[in-house]
């Protein structure tokens, strides 16, 4: 048996809201112990954490790679090698690749490539649509007894009513979660910013904060018609955030993930057209980011995500309006996430809670929690830190992040996945 102990370590559980000093044991991959309180542990080989923070691996639900089909953007290889550097212990592949993973066989191929680089846990989400046309059903019921973790047609809208109703009432038989998001397709149709003074400055063509709004009105409606579990992907203005709070306050069985990107940019970054904040959903005024902030403390957010999309540069050094949106973010998620406890004043386990218990909770995954019995998928890090974003150093084959050059605070020294260190500083 192969164990190993972390020991002198600051403990922060979000799933049983522990904070404080502690050491675990890990045997054959699993978590066999855990202690709160200065305890001295036994095994094959001992960490002194010397007061750092252990947590559960971070849980990031939506990552695109270019594999397969656009390999040179990103490989599932150079994917996982960037969430491992992140303390991204699990990372769900979403299914605009080429082809698309709208059938259990390319659920298969993901899984089964993602396993065998044998670094971070590799995950499927599959197409809710075939080949995410929006107009003929996927085979979700085999693609989720391949493994697939949840169904989603990504960037693309789903805008036939009753193909979307047809697909949650499928689903809904046997507990499946399909992931929408809510961007009106007509009124959002060229849109490259957030509409407003600066886009009109800029002579960007702007989407109406209430695109996203009426949209997620009317998926509400269906998830009330059918009564599916459904993931409002995305999200990124505070009048969508009221629609979902009413839709929780009627019983509707209705999560919400946001992108990073939203927490900590607002629509002024994009400057004098810079395309690395070229982004989709686009960037939204400040008082928008301010209320997705409040909603991640308030626990209304169950999902924070690196919405990592890998461009190259070619893709990105365009005219603002031709540049590939997206933005890489698995190796800048955990240190632009604890800028919400530096500056913001969130409790690091609010901040920690989307980012592991709440994505494992949302997948049914048995990960997300420092508890025994629990698969021993753990980072260990630094949260004062400081840490300068240097794009050309990221592990990722694309380099569009809005993050290089910032100054961040939150150093992952180690990431362990199955009780093996697949990262350390």
């Amino acid at each position: 048996m192969t164990s190993l102990a972390i020991v002198n370590a600051r403990l922060l559980d979000p799933a049983s809201d522990y904070d404080g000093p502690g050491a675990v044991l890990i045997e054959d991959g699993v978590i066999t112990r855990v202690e709160h309180g200065a305890a001295a542990l036994t095994a094959n080989r001992v960490i002194d954490a010397a007061g750092l923070c252990l947590s559960p691996g971070l849980i990031d639900i939506r990552v695109r790679t270019g594999e397969p089909g656009a390999e040179p953007k990103e490989t599932l290889k150079s994917a996982s090698l960037s969430a491992a550097a992140g303390g991204v212990t699990t990372i769900v592949i979403q299914p605009d690749t080429d082809p698309a993973v709208d059938d259990p066989a390319m659920v298969d191929f993901i899984q089964r490539r993602g396993a065998a680089l044998n670094l971070v846990n590799v995950r499927a989400a599959g197409a809710a649509t075939r080949g995410r046309d929006g107009k003929r059903m996927a085979e979700i019921g085999l693609m989720h007894e391949a493994g697939a973790l949840y169904f989603t047609d990504g960037d693309h809208v789903i805008a036939d009513s009753r193909v979307l109703s047809r697909i949650m009432s499928y689903a809904s038989a046997f507990n499946a979660l399909i992931a929408c998001r809510p961007a009106d397709p007509w009124l959002s149709e060229g849109a490259v910013a957030t509409s407003g003074e600066l886009a009109t400055r800029l002579g960007l063509s702007g989407a109406p904060a209430i695109a996203e709004r009426i949209q997620l009105e009317r998926d509400l409606a269906l998830v009330e018609q059918t009564g599916a579990r459904f993931l409002v992907d995305q999200i990124s203005t505070e009048a969508a955030l009221e629609v979902l709070a009413r839709a929780r306050a009627r019983g509707l069985e209705v999560a919400a993930s946001v992108s990073i990107n939203h927490l900590c940019f607002n629509e002024i970054d994009i400057g004098d057209y810079r395309t690395f904040f070229r982004l989709d959903p686009p960037l939204r005024p400040e008082s928008d980011r301010r209320a997705l902030i409040e909603a991640v403390r308030d626990g209304l957010i169950e999902a924070i995500t690196s919405a990592h999309t890998p461009a190259p540069a070619e893709d990105k050094r365009r005219p603002f309006a031709e540049a590939a949106p997206g933005a890489v973010g698995l190796e800048t998620l955990l240190p632009a996430a604890l800028g919400l406890h530096h500056e913001e004043g969130l409790d690091l386990l609010d901040v920690l809670r989307p980012l592991t218990h709440g994505p494992a909770t949302l997948l049914g995954l048995d990960a997300g929690a420092l508890t025994a019995g629990a698969p021993a998928d753990l980072i260990l890090f630094d949260p004062g830190a400081p840490v300068v974003v240097d794009a050309a150093t990221l592990r990722s084959k694309s380099k569009n992040s809005p993050f290089d050059g910032r100054r961040l605070q939150g150093r992952v020294e180690m990431t362990v996945v199955g009780g093996r260190t697949v990262y350390s500083a």
